[in-house]
């Protein structure tokens, strides 16, 4: 998987270098045998967030990129689509990708969180739970329009002196509960850009997830 996540960030125009943080000699191991650049870090780390801005500390990049390990279907297209956002808007320390929802399924799943955002594509919060609740007056959970709502990909560009911010900051109330760590950055009172895609993307959380990824990537080939 690491491997796949790999050659897909390797196509990004807009990356100078791709490195694979971990813990893990076994993983280390395997980039370095199929031709890729890892750094060991400590093991202490709650997060990858965490972990990459360990990394980031140490070089000399104004914009770093926190790509999931297990995202091995992310498009290079999207991630040059987020990284020209912060290139182009200066004063934009953080944003993310989010693609539109295509299946009822998706809003249900607690794996994938949801995102709403203002017009000016600034999020407004993230949620494993569907938002917004649609009721239509009935007072019950009404998706009929399913362009009301976004998935969120997992993948954030930082400029490096807000990631290094953001990671001195404690876990927040918000973020505890629903277990997403970029509520830490509203409820600290920052804004994060969001960043529209039509590419989807599907985090490998469990077996079933393995088993879909396997059957795209095989018809892919």
């Amino acid at each position: 998987m690491i491997y796949w996540v790999w050659n897909q960030v390797k196509k990004a125009k807009t990356l100078d270098r791709v490195l694979v943080a971990t813990d893990d000699s076994r993983i280390k191991k395997a980039v370095e045998n199929f031709g890729g650049e890892a750094v060991m870090t400590s093991a202490r780390f709650a997060s990858g967030t965490d972990r990459v801005a360990a990394v980031a500390k140490r070089l000399d990049y104004d914009i770093v990129v926190n790509i999931q390990g297990d995202e091995p279907l992310i498009e290079s297209t999207a991630i040059d689509r987020l990284v020209r956002t912060l290139l182009k808007e200066k004063n934009t320390g953080m944003a993310t990708l989010v693609t539109p929802t295509r299946h009822k399924s998706e809003l249900f799943d607690p794996h994938l969180a949801k995102v709403v955002f203002n017009k000016h594509n600034t999020a407004l919060y993230f949620s494993r739970h569907p938002i917004p609740f649609s009721c239509n007056g009935t007072g019950n959970f009404n998706p009929s329009d399913l362009s009301t709502y976004w998935i969120h990909i997992g993948i954030y560009a930082f400029r490096k002196d807000f990631l290094l911010k953001f990671v001195s900051w404690k876990p927040s109330r918000l973020e505890r509960l629903e277990k997403l760590e970029q509520l830490r950055v509203l409820e600290n009172g920052f804004p994060i850009k969001v960043v529209k895609t039509l590419s989807s993307s599907v985090p490998v959380d469990t077996l079933e997830d393995v088993k879909k990824v396997e059957r795209i990537l095989k018809q892919r080939i």
